[in-house]
């Protein structure tokens, strides 16, 4: 489980009672499709015919343009994690962090999933005994991705949600 039992208000739209803006929903999508696509090839090295993951990163992407409704996004976010079921490992993983970024449109809080899968994914595909710093290292990428407006909200959530996160964020 990546999603705290009680939502954060400050991952939910001022419009539906939280406090994150719009604009920051979209940099949250953004910095999850980044992550998501940072390991992708992991999934497409495993299944190069099968493009849903992908999709589900340029749905996060086009979301945040306007160019696809939220449902569509979120839609393609579940067939990336479709595509993750008969697989094991780092491709497993990559494809769950593409469908988690895909999800970010409709539940912000999935941000953190997308990173937290890609981590798993970096370690999975790490050779033997190396798997924790190639961890870290993917964890420390992604935070010098975070746009600066985001970022404290990001390193916050990192925080308190790492014990559910298999504590990936340690580093």
């Amino acid at each position: 489980m990546i999603l705290p039992k009680v939502r954060d208000p400050r991952f939910v739209t001022i419009r539906r009672g939280g406090t994150l803006t719009d604009a920051d929903h979209r940099l949250l999508a953004l910095w999850a499709a980044s992550c998501a696509e940072h390991v992708l090839g992991l999934f497409e090295s495993a299944r190069p015919e099968d493009p849903r993951p992908r999709q589900a990163v340029e749905h996060a992407r086009a979301w945040v343009c306007g160019d696809v409704r939220m449902m569509e996004a979120r839609a393609a976010g579940g067939h990336a994690m479709g595509a993750a079921r008969d697989l094991r490992g780092a491709a497993r993983h990559a494809a769950y962090a593409a469908g988690q970024a895909g999800a970010v449109a409709h539940v912000a809080a999935h941000e953190l999933g997308a990173a937290a899968y890609a981590i798993k994914a970096a370690r999975a595909a790490a050779p033997a005994g190396e798997s924790e710093t190639a961890g870290r290292l993917e964890c420390r990428w992604q935070r010098d991705q975070l746009p600066e407006s985001i970022r404290e909200l990001v390193l916050d959530d990192q925080r308190l949600r790492n014990d559910i996160c298999w504590s990936v964020f340690d580093c």
